[in-house]
């Protein structure tokens, strides 16, 4: 499993200005979107500089598992929710469904899989292999037909923003969400060590797919748009690439920005993977930049408890970063979620104590993330975690949750001006910058 060969996060060094999109310029979203999760913040400010939304799909899968593109009604419906145009190719990554002509795939070689067998359960590699690479070939042979035809959507002088948005990749086992639940989820006789799942084969299945959705998909579009890049540069446009990361957070602990992760974090080995394209891009010339952002809940994040942890010292940062009567207006926003007799205060106080215990400090090793799990950790993250959902008035209407939609505004504002002039191939969104971002739009 690949490391990461950065010994520190590296923060934005400074809030800038969006000096290159403009009016007609390009906005394309890798990625389809559902749902609430990062992308909509930036598809926000791509918009309100005037740029021309273009999407693409995924596909749906028929009935026998076969992919295709989306129908009449399901492309008007997905353009509506994107307010773009969608080209209707379908880009599903990952190779879980692949197979040969007749052979299994490798959900297929899932198929008796249990709770009570998993982890001897063993798979043909050979199959594996020869599904990802039909997974790989159908994929960039279907990238390929959306690059002729983005190319044809693209005027001469245009600047052209490229947004990575995929990520995932866990294979539709039966068995896999109450191995989850037990892993990211359970306590006391339920926990289980997130190394077992990375020893076992359908871990190691895990780990590929993850690598195939959420890193190599960027690498293919950077290498597969090179000839459109080339294009559009020597018409006098530019080109930027963006891709979401996650490698941990700084957030305030005890007064002062320190770096924490949620732990354990499975994709975290694709993430950083992620970050190896970028890099590499980088070093040839061209602007791809992996914008680590701050946790936040989501549709898909929803399976790590506590996540949202390290999301509520925002809260703290928007008043030491000079909020006045506006951070107090969210303050008093997310006090009235609370049950009655229940303090803000009291809330973050239990966050600081549970983030700075021995435990927790333990796993905050930026040079060994992303670290498995163990009983005291997950004792500790999802009963701290519950605890505090507890203490809402109604488990549907989160602090986090006020709190995330305002991390997605901040991060995609953030990514889109910064892109006009990125700092480097990998770059964090920490609280301190979040937080005097939402300041200055408040002030």
């Amino acid at each position: 499993m690949q490391k990461t060969n950065m010994t520190a996060s590296i923060p934005l060094n400074a809030i800038q200005q969006n000096t290159l999109f403009g009016q007609g310029d390009i906005f394309v979203m890798f990625g389809e979107l559902f749902g609430r999760g990062y992308a909509t913040g930036l598809i926000d400010s791509a918009k309100a500089a005037g740029m021309q939304v273009i999407g693409i799909t995924v596909g749906r899968r028929n009935d026998d598992g076969s992919l295709r593109a989306l129908t009449d009604e399901e492309l008007a419906q997905a353009e509506e929710n994107l307010g773009g145009k969608i080209i209707n190719i379908p880009l599903m990554a990952g190779f879980d469904m692949d197979a040969p002509e007749g052979g299994q795939t490798p959900t297929d070689l899932l198929g008796g899989m249990t709770l009570n067998n998993w982890q001897e359960h063993t798979l043909d590699w050979d199959q594996v292999d020869r599904c990802r690479e039909i997974g790989t070939e159908r994929f960039t042979s279907a990238l390929k037909q959306v690059m002729d035809e983005l190319s044809g959507m693209i005027p001469a002088g245009k600047n052209v923003l490229f947004a990575h948005t995929m990520a995932g990749g866990i294979p539709r086992a039966k068995a896999f969400m109450a191995i989850a639940n037990r892993i990211y989820k359970g306590r006391g006789d339920r926990h289980m060590s997130s190394e077992l799942l990375l020893a076992s084969d359908l871990g190691k299945l895990i780990l590929q797919n993850f690598d195939e959705v959420t890193a190599n998909t960027f690498g293919h579009l950077i290498d597969l748009s090179a000839a459109l890049r080339a294009r559009i540069e020597g018409e006098g446009g530019q080109v930027r690439y963006t891709a979401y990361g996650y490698h941990g957070t700084r957030v305030l602990i005890g007064g002062e920005y320190q770096w924490q992760t949620y732990t354990s974090y499975t994709q975290g080995y694709a993430k950083m993977r992620l970050e190896g394209f970028a890099q590499a891009a980088w070093e040839n010339g061209i602007k791809a930049t992996v914008y680590n952002c701050p946790e936040i809940r989501t549709n898909s994040s929803d399976v790590f408890a506590g996540i949202e942890l390290s999301l509520l010292p925002l809260l703290t940062a928007l008043s030491t970063e000079g909020g006045g009567d506006w951070a107090q207006s969210i303050w008093d926003e997310c006090q009235g979620l609370l049950k009655d007799g229940i303090a803000l205060e009291a809330i973050l106080k239990t966050v600081e104590d549970y983030q700075q215990s021995e435990t927790m400090q333990h796993y905050y090793n930026f040079a060994e993330w992303p670290m498995a799990n163990g009983a005291q950790q997950a004792e500790m993250t999802v009963g701290t975690s519950q605890d505090i959902v507890a203490m809402h008035k109604d488990r549907k209407a989160l602090v986090s949750d006020a709190l995330s939609t305002h991390v997605v505004n901040a991060t995609g504002q953030l990514i889109f001006n910064t892109s006009s002039n990125p700092e480097g191939p990998v770059t964090w969104l920490d609280h301190d910058h979040v937080a005097q971002l939402l300041i200055a739009n408040n002030a």
